[in-house]
């Protein structure tokens, strides 16, 4: 088992932008939608040019998430997506099939870790960052390494969770309402005074995953948070997962 404190939480969706909507939408959840964009100040125009959607939600987030201090990169940050930015991938695969030239620009933007990259750049981070993708485990994953980082004697990480819809292509393989959506939690020691959470997890093979629900695990994860529900439990990939919280 492990536990960890959220010393502060930032969210972005179509919808809800501001925190006491996003108070709001815990009691009464619903899959978001929209085309509207976060509009990222935090990033200069040239920069943020760049960015395509999925990253500016992520990297809202993630500046929303800052402490006093800015992007202090003494704070290790873990980003996590189930299929990243996809859709740019889609757009090389085409122009391959289409045997047409690939954007070098489109190609180096395309990769897992390219969105906490721009963030790195833009914000001038030079800390520990990483990008994973675990899944319907990915929020789990980012936790456990979160937590691992706190061990090594991090005195915070930022977590920064963001996922969008899958192409037509791959609708078929939805496996879990995919709207757009990113956010981030500030982790830290189990500290008196704030939120606590604890995950717990064994190996269940032969479990039924499961189902899906109105919203993507990894949204369902944040209203626990914001809803003061006292559990939260989720089997996927042959392990059950088991969140609860204290304080």
């Amino acid at each position: 088992m492990i536990e960890f404190s959220i010393v502060d939480w930032a969210a972005w969706a179509p919808g809800l932008s501001e925190r006491s909507q996003w108070l709001g939408w815990a009691d009464a959840p619903y899959p978001p939608q929209g085309e509207d964009t976060p509009a990222l100040p935090e990033i200069p125009a040239m920069q943020r040019r760049r960015i395509e959607r999925l990253g500016r939600m992520a990297v809202q987030v993630a500046c929303w998430c800052e402490d006093g201090q800015g992007a202090d990169s003494q704070v290790p940050l873990v980003f996590a997506s189930r299929h990243g930015d996809v859709a740019r991938s889609m757009d090389l695969l085409g122009a391959l099939a289409g045997e047409q030239p690939l954007s070098p620009t489109g190609f180096g933007l395309s990769v897992h870790n390219a969105i906490a990259a721009l963030y790195s750049i833009a914000r001038g981070y030079r800390g520990n960052y990483l990008a994973l993708a675990a899944g319907q485990a990915t929020v789990e994953t980012a936790c456990l390494e979160a937590v691992g980082l706190l061990a090594d004697g991090a005195r915070e990480v930022r977590v920064v969770v963001y996922q969008s819809p899958l192409p037509e292509i791959y609708a078929t393989f939805a496996d879990e309402p995919d709207p757009f959506f990113a956010w981030c939690w500030r982790l830290a020691a189990p500290t008196p005074g704030r939120p606590t959470l604890s995950l717990q997890w064994e190996a269940a093979p032969h479990a039924a995953a499961t189902a899906p629900g109105m919203l993507p695990h990894a949204l369902d994860l944040h209203r626990f948070l914001l809803s003061g529900a006292p559990a939260l439990e989720h089997v996927a990939q042959g392990q059950r997962w088991r969140w609860g919280r204290r304080g």
